[in-house]
């Protein structure tokens, strides 16, 4: 009669940790599923971006009767940076969790960005705060400051080739789905649960 007791008890317990395995592993699931939710939003919003500038390199070609080799070498760093993204994209595409393709694509994206700057130098330059809202460029890292100093590691708005707030936005909300999935991760006792079925943490878009 003693053995039920004790029996019961270890059943309640195993019981409770089960109930409480389930409910933080849906938890990191909804978590993980949201920044690939938010990812291919900003995925559609980056592929706007990647057509206007190659419609803006095609609309810019001169004649094919009256080539211009000129021009053909001025374009072709925005060119190789556009072919660069759109590679780039496909791959994260496929992985969009893995921090090294999100490293990837924010360089090249950064690529792009400073070659269609280049390529358009008295272009009004429009940049857009996370929310949307029309922002000044932000200031530059001071010659000598470190990372972390007194210095916000939140992403700086992009000066977008095709002036959008949705591609700011997009690219906002990516990155608070990542670091809500990143701090979920390591919170204890979830950690180990994330442990547990390999869930390993995510990059933003910087």
């Amino acid at each position: 009669m003693s053995a039920l007791p004790d029996s019961l008890v270890s059943w309640i317990v195993v019981a409770v940790l089960l109930f409480w395995f389930v409910g933080a592993y849906n938890r990191l699931v909804r978590l993980r599923a949201a920044v690939l939710q938010a990812y291919a939003t900003l995925d559609a919003a980056l592929r706007k971006q990647l057509d206007f500038v190659q419609a803006s390199i095609a609309a810019a070609e001169p004649d094919k009767d009256a080539p211009s080799p000129g021009h053909s070498s001025a374009v072709a760093p925005l060119q190789a940076a556009a072919t660069q993204l759109a590679t780039l994209l496909g791959a994260t595409r496929l992985h969009p969790l893995d921090p090294g393709g999100m490293a990837a694509l924010a360089t090249a994206l950064q690529v792009l960005i400073s070659a269609w700057q280049r390529q358009h130098p008295d272009a009004v330059v429009t940049v857009f705060d996370a929310d949307g809202t029309l922002s000044r460029p932000a200031p530059l890292l001071p010659s000598g400051a470190e990372p972390g100093s007194g210095w916000s590691s939140v992403a700086e708005p992009m000066a977008w080739p095709e002036p959008s707030a949705a591609a700011e936005i997009a690219r906002s909300q990516f990155n608070l789905a990542v670091e809500q999935y990143n701090a979920a991760i390591v919170q204890f006792p979830a950690l180990l649960v994330a442990w547990m079925v390999r869930l390993r943490p995510a990059a933003p878009l910087l």
